[in-house]
């Protein structure tokens, strides 16, 4: 599902305007990014949390010249579903 579908869906079952809901969900965004990079976890109750993981330094592999690489230590984003998020889809068949 693209974010357009997503904006449909919400105007549709709610009777909001598609601008409104779009500008709602650029913020969103915008929140969530900014909190994680300032190391706040940021958490949906009953859907999950996102939040900042840390990848440790490692030796890579430049596969077209097959040379190692350092990989240095680097942070990436990360989502943690809710017990009950994950319970409801691994219940879906």
């Amino acid at each position: 599902m693209t974010t357009a579908e997503v904006i449909s869906t919400i105007s549709r079952r709610n009777g909001v305007d598609k601008k409104d809901i779009r500008s709602t969900m650029d913020e969103l965004w915008r929140v969530i990014q900014d909190s994680i990079a300032d190391n706040q976890r940021v958490h949906f109750s009953g859907f999950g949390s996102f939040f900042k993981k840390k990848r440790a330094k490692k030796i890579g592999r430049n596969i077209s010249t097959n040379t190692a690489i350092v990989v240095e230590e680097h942070f990436i984003p990360s989502f943690k579903p809710s017990k009950a998020f994950a319970t409801k889809i691994k219940m879906m068949v």
